[in-house]
């Protein structure tokens, strides 16, 4: 990083203090943390309704290609630059697609996502590299100025630790509800609720790997010694357990069992469980039915589905990716700006695609040409003009032929009009 040695001079520089956020350990209840029940990010990050809205969100964000364009009059069109290729192809390991998921990835399990820009010799951007956030740490200086620390990262050429200027870094965050430097992951807010629905998804296999048989205790009706006690306990887990489970027992002098686990239907665990998916999804703004929760509402096409999803859950993060990148560059000063084809997710269904463009090419809002591209269809000759059917005039001239001796009269030309003088 020889080509930051001149940007640094000795100043005085703290750590951003805001909320630890998810990264602390969660205790599925209280006191747990005390018999080492406790809830890790990982443990978190494998409940499926966290997993699934992680999923969602990153993979319909790399679905939609990113594009560079320049306005050409009025319209945008797109356009390339040799001194941004890295918006093409954003370093050496990944595509824009994955390089986008990982880039959404990071913000949604940390609220923070750190980009940094690798330069080469002479100074110049060359690649994109998302680092790991448990690497990087923001830093203020006396002066109020925005340093980050990096430390050793191998994938992004950092082999020593090193501070970096706000302007090496791209860092995209949300939920700054601390600091505004410090983004914040919706598992914050639905850790819980995951942590609860793990509970419920262990309890279910453990009750289901028992032969839906819940545990129970041997009563015997007289007092029995602790060393009988404990020569029982074994034989009946060595006998009717594990693999020997739901095979025949034979009870003497007047024992019984008696079970005590709470039965599934007495726990209520789908619908607990389902609520514990729907506090995800609500935190992560994913309507349930997207991962398989519920059902999607009547009446809804694909496209409205699509639109749904778009407007709650997808639109914050794209107007973040698009405006970090435009003004990191400084591409609107060329005069470039950066777009995420939305119309690659939203999606109509063939009917409302054929109606959307039909009635595009009637109103002479767009060319025959041009929707037929749009279906994957080659020009035609004299399809490059926009048509417009003549049924509609301006109250003014309704007027003036109003005000004719015989307004509807058909107009004559020619040797008709001749002799009719």
């Amino acid at each position: 990083m020889g080509v930051f040695s001149g940007l640094f001079r000795k100043k005085s520089m703290s750590p951003v203090q805001g909320s630890s956020g998810w990264s602390r350990i969660f205790e599925p209840f209280m006191g747990a943390w005390q018999r080492n029940i406790e809830l890790k990010k990982e443990d978190i990050l494998s409940f499926h309704a966290v997993f699934s809205c992680i999923s969602l969100i990153s993979k319909d964000i790399g679905n939609m290609p990113l594009e560079l364009k320049k306005k050409d009059g009025d319209i945008w069109v797109k356009a390339k630059d040799e001194n941004l290729k890295f918006l093409e192809k954003p370093n050496h390991f990944q595509t824009m697609q994955q390089f986008l998921e990982f880039w959404v990835i990071s913000k949604c399990r940390n609220g923070n996502t750190y980009i940094l820009k690798l330069r080469n010799a002479f100074g110049k951007v060359e690649q994109l590299i998302v680092l790991n956030p448990d690497l990087v740490k923001p830093l203020v200086s006396d002066k109020g100025e925005v340093f980050y620390q990096i430390s050793v990262d191998v994938l992004a050429q950092q082999s020593t630790p090193v501070i970096l200027p706000a302007s090496e870094i791209i860092h995209d965050r949300w939920n700054c509800l601390y600091h505004s430097l410090v983004g914040l992951s919706p598992i914050v807010a639905c850790g819980l609720a995951a942590g609860n629905g793990l509970a419920i998804q262990k309890y279910g296999a453990t009750f289901f790997n028992n032969m839906s048989r819940p545990s129970g205790i041997l009563t015997a009706p007289g007092r029995i010694s602790d060393e009988d006690a404990k020569m029982l306990g074994e034989r009946w887990k060595a006998n009717y357990s594990g693999a020997n489970i739901g095979g025949t027992a034979i009870l003497g002098s007047d024992m019984k069992y008696m079970p005590i686990s709470v039965a599934a239907a007495d726990a209520q665990l789908i619908e607990q469980h389902k609520m514990s998916s729907e506090v995800c999804c609500s935190a992560f703004h994913v309507h349930p039915f997207k991962i398989g929760f519920g059902a999607i509402p009547q009446g809804l096409k694909v496209e409205d589905v699509n639109l749904l999803h778009f407007g709650d859950c997808l639109q914050n993060p794209t107007e973040a990716i698009e405006n970090l990148l435009d003004d990191s560059f400084g591409l609107k000063a060329m005069g470039y700006e950066v777009f995420l084809d939305v119309e690659n997710l939203i999606r109509m269904d063939s009917s409302s695609k054929m109606d959307y463009y039909t009635k595009g090419v009637k109103g002479g809002i767009i060319a025959p040409n041009e929707a037929r591209i749009k279906f994957n269809l080659k020009p035609v000759d004299g399809g490059w003009s926009v048509y417009l059917q003549q049924q509609n005039f301006s109250l003014e001239a309704l007027s003036k032929r109003d005000a004719k001796d015989d307004p509807f009269a058909s107009s004559k030309g020619g040797k008709d009009a001749a002799n009719s003088e």
